[in-house]
């Protein structure tokens, strides 16, 4: 699952993680765009819930400088030593530039030379010397972890993904369709031994399609808009099908470039329908070579009325025990 949880306090999220626990999810995937930062959440859980795995997906390789980079991961990793993995990836132009003062340029060199410098640093080495993109003068960390968290990278196209499958410890894929694992995994070749795939997976579970699909168009138009993510789409193939949204969005036409996005693409992006249906589409996602499915709960009207109550039934209908006792 996904974490934070919308419109849920992180004070409040003991209940959560436990109820998460309960309902046989094994794992807590932060996200840092511009709500909570990606560590905080998944220390809380940490402390709250000492079984559950923890990971970042992603930390952007861009808004923290190496060092610091470096130490957030080692403390989360002295915290919940062999449960941790540190998601890395380049973020976008709005996130590091807009919004953090920091130039996104080279961003395949600056996410292949943090993997590289992390690789050492967790690792208890003095680093020193030049990268590509930064230089580094005799950095040591003070507490290196006595277990190095593993290192993923999120990756969308064949460049990304191929450094994913050399140098790091696995690949996050993001804003993909079941249908569509099977290529990206196809660019990872062979991989070494506990390569992890994961994929954050967007769940809106209810059964008001109009609902579901008008948020899923909303969602598709925020980020498949983003020069990263419409490559992503043309080399998967979506180039026609997407091409009117593009073209309004180009255009300064939202509403046209939300209409234009079919249904079936919204259907195959953003999961709907009863939280049992959901349940089995994000499986589809684990039989086309996903190791790791992290859900991404999107809000419902459901949610809105039922408050606490209704999530917790929620998490309960969408975790793996109630698979596997159906």
């Amino acid at each position: 699952m996904t974490v934070p949880l919308g419109g849920i306090p992180l004070a409040d999220h003991a209940a959560v993680y436990a109820a998460l626990t309960d309902a046989g999810f094994t794992d807590v995937w932060s996200a840092e765009v511009n709500g909570a930062d990606a560590f905080t959440p998944l220390a809380l859980a940490a402390a709250w819930q000492p079984s559950l795995r923890l990971g970042t997906a992603i930390t952007p390789v861009f808004t923290r400088g190496p060092g610091l980079l470096a130490m957030s991961a080692a403390a989360l990793a002295d915290a919940a030593p062999g449960r941790f993995a540190l998601g890395l990836g380049a973020s976008s132009p709005v996130v590091v530039g807009d919004w953090n003062a920091v130039e996104f340029t080279q961003p395949f060199r600056r996410t292949r030379d943090v993997l590289r410098f992390l690789r050492a640093a967790l690792r208890g080495e003095t680093v020193d010397g030049a990268f590509d993109t930064f230089a580094v003068r005799r950095f040591t960390l003070e507490r290196p972890p006595a277990v190095p968290p593993p290192l993923l990278l999120a990756a969308l196209r064949p460049g990304m993904l191929r450094l994913a499958a050399a140098e790091a410890d696995g690949v996050i894929l993001n804003w993909l369709a079941a249908d569509d694992v099977p290529r990206a995994v196809a660019e990872l070749g062979e991989r070494r031994p506990q390569f992890d795939v994961v994929a954050r997976i967007f769940v809106c579970p209810t059964e008001d399609a109009g609902y579901a699909r008008k948020l899923g168009r909303r969602l598709i138009t925020s980020y498949l808009t983003v020069p990263a993510y419409a490559e992503f789409h043309r080399w998967l193939g979506r180039d026609e099908t997407l091409a009117p949204m593009w073209d309004a969005w180009a255009a300064g036409d939202r509403r046209g470039a939300a209409a234009a996005v079919p249904d079936e693409v919204v259907d195959a992006l953003v999961l709907h329908g009863p939280p049992e249906q959901c349940r089995e589409q994000v499986r589809r996602y684990a039989d086309a070579g996903v190791d790791v499915p992290v859900v991404a709960l999107l809000p419902t009207p459901e949610l809105a009325a039922g408050g606490a109550a209704a999530l917790s039934t929620l998490i309960a209908r969408l975790g793996p025990d109630a698979g596997r006792a159906a």
